[in-house]
């Protein structure tokens, strides 16, 4: 038989229960839980097969499950609660940036990340960077600040991590179906799928541009695997942090020049750009073309007018944490771009070297940053003292504890870290009258003093039952990482029998890279003993 063509027919959804859709299409619902709870009331199995991915499920559920719920009276009851939290958060006019700064309403930051963190069904992400980005998106949605985001579309993500019997690394890729996603691609005015263009050496290579949208932010993301490319430059944007330097420096100036002319082709004028961390650095230079372009100005005066919209946040306490590119595959790709700045070819390369270095030294895109953001920040007050070590060189004639990096402690986004029955204790004890939302509230110092009230034991019991959540995955996963290695169920048995809530568990994500320290804990043994056997 010769299958010629395919016909994917989709659930319907009742008219009672139909804005599910809508919002199972924006990551709002990553850290509403509520919102998530109907998915299992329908059918939890299909659920649990769907990875707790809305958009998924919502295409494979049965018919005559929809429609069973469309007349639940509880459903109805928490479906209509969603829907009423959904709308009065998205249309709400009382934000912290409302209040805080009711003259700015033009303002307009431009985010920048190489990765975003946002959910684990979006595999654009590899580790803490992209989590931080995520929730400063989150954030920034929470507070009402105006802000817009923009990054690249990994269609290959980041490697799904599989341990071997060895206990070893294994890294398998996983396309990315975005038909299953939260991603949408963004039409012009026409209805067209909206594509921008990057000049490459001798050729132009072409983006496709999708959105997602995070509560009231909107993630940008640029493809390049389109039709419109030859197969060398389909796969620029596939992976994250894959292939050589010169798929990084591709992938660099797409996301930082790339990402400049996005906003412009969307009438989008920002009053800040934002750079996490180096990747995006290129920005600075498609920013000072057009200044010089619209102003007809010098170079240095372009430098100037970009610094007083330019922010950098450095992350990476290592020398190796910032991209060094070699010198001749900068000038592959911006031979034909200085003289656009009015700039030399030593003059364009010694942006991104401290002053002291020779021309062969490599493009920093740290140091890049650094030279042209008017403020540069680390993530702590103990990183940023390190980041002005660590970066001295590149201002010789100022001490080295002078050097002009402050910093803004990192945070997280709560309600999306919160576990559910935590967010049940701080809504019954948070609240009051006059602030029933404490989630609104989360930076006043005011709102925490209220964890008092919650009694001992029954934060005690909260905290035991997330432990007991945890051990359950860890017996589910080394059995099956395990029994997949031939290990028999006795052996097993052994290994993971004797886990108990009383155990100190001590974790990390992913990868345990040397400039996180982990040999410190080893550093006072007779501490850490006594802390090891104090029941």
């Amino acid at each position: 038989m010769y299958v010629f063509n395919r016909i994917t027919v989709n659930p319907q959804l009742p008219k009672r229960i139909g804005r599910i859709n809508e919002i199972a299409n924006n990551l709002w619902w990553s850290w509403n839980t509520d919102f998530l709870r109907l998915f299992k009331m329908m059918d939890i199995d299909l659920w649990e097969r769907c990875n707790k991915n809305p958009v998924k499920f919502l295409k494979a559920v049965a018919q005559d499950k929809l429609e069973a719920a469309s007349k639940d009276v509880q459903f109805l009851k928490e479906y209509d609660k969603v829907v009423a939290d959904f709308d009065g958060y998205m249309n709400s006019k009382n934000t912290w940036f409302s209040a805080k700064y009711p003259d700015n309403k033009t303002d307009l930051i431009a985010y920048f990340s190489a990765e975003y963190g946002l959910d684990q069904t979006i595999a654009i992400y590899s580790g803490g960077l992209g989590i931080l980005s995520g929730d400063h998106l989150k954030s920034a949605s929470d507070l009402g600040i105006p802000l817009v985001a923009v990054g690249l579309l990994y269609k290959n993500g980041y490697f799904n991590q599989r341990i071997d019997k060895y206990g070893m690394q294994q890294a398998e890729y996983r396309d990315l179906d975005l038909y299953d996603l939260p991603i949408n691609p963004v039409k012009d005015v026409d209805g067209n799928d909206l594509m921008i263009y990057i000049k490459f050496p001798r050729r132009r290579i072409y983006l496709k541009v999708w959105e997602i949208n995070v509560g009231r932010i909107k993630l940008y993301l640029m493809d390049s695997d389109i039709d419109l490319n030859n197969d060398e430059d389909r796969d620029t944007t596939a992976r994250l942090y894959g292939g050589d330097q010169e798929m990084r420096i591709r992938q660099e100036i797409i996301l930082g020049m790339g990402g400049v002319n996005l906003l412009r082709r969307l009438g989008l004028k920002p009053t800040i750009y934002h750079m996490n961390e180096g990747h995006s650095a290129f920005l600075n230079l498609e920013v000072i073309k057009n200044i010089i372009k619209e102003k007809q100005v010098s170079f240095e005066v372009a430098r100037d007018i970009a610094s007083s919209k330019t922010v950098f946040t450095t992350h990476t306490p290592v020398p190796a944490g910032n991209d060094i590119f070699p010198i001749g595959l900068v000038e592959k790709y911006f031979k034909d771009f200085w003289p656009r700045l009015g700039l030399s070819r030593e003059e364009f390369l010694k942006l991104g070297m401290k002053p002291q270095e020779g021309l062969d030294s490599g493009f920093n895109m740290g140091i890049f940053a650094l030279k042209i953001a008017g403020k540069k920040n680390g993530v702590s007050k103990l990183h940023g003292e390190v980041s002005r070590e660590l970066f001295a060189d590149v201002w010789p004639n100022i001490a080295a504890n002078e050097s002009p990096i402050t910093y803004v402690t990192n945070g997280i986004h709560t309600c999306s870290w919160l576990s559910p029955n935590l967010k049940e204790l701080y809504n019954k004890y948070l609240t009051s009258a006059t602030s029933p939302y404490w989630h609104d509230r989360i930076y006043l110092e005011d709102t925490w003093k209220k964890i008092k009230n919650i009694p001992d034991e029954e934060l005690w019991k909260a905290h035991l039952d997330r432990k007991e959540k945890l051990i359950e995955m860890v017996k589910e996963n080394t059995t099956t990482r395990l029994r997949r290695a031939g290990v028999s169920y006795e052996e097993i048995k052994e290994i993971i029998g004797s886990l108990s809530p009383n155990d100190l568990f001590i974790g990390f994500a992913r990868r345990f890279a040397t400039y996180k320290r982990a040999t410190l804990i080893f550093n006072d043994l007779e501490r850490i003993t006594e802390i090891l056997n104090d029941e």
